[in-house]
């Protein structure tokens, strides 16, 4: 309904201020939440992108992807940044979108960000869901990722963690989850970069968050505690789910090719280069220098190809030579 005329002037000023108005436009494709952009991915559905570069105090240690689904009974978030800080900035995201409660959070992983925000939503009613093989290995990590928060965020910011889980996480690799009439799938397909990784999957709109799984924009990571073949054939089972759009763990909102040159392309082609030098013993250093030298270009041209492609390929030959 249209605003009365002699109204116009208040209007003007509550505008000025920046007061929304009632029956105005709420939040936009490519508005920003501290460090995070917003972006519709389908109906109702909607990715908030976070910087590829490093934790910082500034950035809330939130150099991820998240997400939000809005459905006919509230809200499911796809993860919750790695404080309550920063839990609060993408729920600030989904009160400019929504006036619907925040019902339920979903973790796709274990590492700092994926979850340690966890607690804010909680104290506000929401339901942590996750699988037990993440809930299993956040317990692991907790104290660690704590700790090292400690040396990036700022002290009051790091001292509010609670790292809470889920109270009942789901068994097996497999939770369909419906909240008002929108289904929501937790599915595990293998260790990626941490142990338990798993994506979302919302088969209607044809859109996956797949969480550590797949990287855009900028190199992956392989860990000590990463499973580099298991992480190869994870990747390729979510694809076969068929997603139309893809909102990674980090990098842009990709189509399924994307994700497939930038992940999938260096992952088989990482367990391949490897898998051969380790069976002729060629000597560590060697197979570290030459694949680093022969690496496609679509890959050299990866934000911190540099920095993370020379460990990626020494930790696949020392998981790779374990197995022979």
């Amino acid at each position: 309904m249209p605003f009365p005329r002699m109204l116009y002037p208040l209007m003007v000023l509550l505008l000025a201020a920046g007061v929304p108005l009632v029956g105005s436009p709420g939040a936009q494709a490519g508005d920003d939440f501290g460090p995070l952009e917003l972006e519709e991915v389908a109906d109702g559905v909607y990715a908030l992108i976070g910087p590829t570069g490093p934790r910082r105090a500034d950035n809330h240690a939130l150099n991820a992807n998240f997400g939000f689904v809005v459905s006919g009974d509230g809200v499911a978030v796809i993860d919750s940044g790695a404080s309550p800080a920063g839990a609060d900035l993408i729920h600030e995201a989904v009160r400019r979108v929504t006036d619907q409660p925040v019902r339920w959070v979903l973790n796709t992983g274990s590492q700092d960000h994926r979850w340690l925000g966890n607690s804010y939503f909680k104290q506000r009613g929401a339901t942590i869901h996750a699988l037990a093989a993440t809930t299993g290995t956040q317990k692991r990590f907790a104290d660690r990722h704590r700790e090292r928060l400690k040396g990036t965020l700022d002290a009051e910011e790091a001292a509010a963690i609670d790292p809470v889980r889920a109270a009942e996480p789901h068994s097996g690799d497999r939770a369909r989850l419906e909240l008002g009439g929108r289904v929501l799938e937790l599915r595990r397909f293998g260790d990626a970069h941490f142990p338990g990784d798993a994506v979302v999957w919302l088969p209607e709109a044809q859109v996956l968050f797949g969480g550590d799984h797949i990287y855009v924009d900028r190199m992956l990571g392989i860990h000590p505690f990463s499973d580099v073949q298991q992480w190869q054939e994870a990747f390729h089972a979510a694809m076969d789910l068929g997603p139309e759009r893809i909102v990674p763990g980090h990098g842009g909102v990709a189509a399924p090719a994307k994700a497939q040159a930038q992940t999938g392309d260096y992952l088989d082609w990482l367990v391949e280069e490897v898998g051969q030098a380790v069976e002729k013993w060629e000597p560590l250093s060697q197979v570290t220098d030459r694949l680093t030298k022969a690496a496609p270009e679509k890959f050299k041209a990866l934000r911190h190809f540099d920095n993370w492609h020379p460990t990626n390929v020494s930790r696949t030959y020392t998981q790779l030579e374990a197995d022979l």
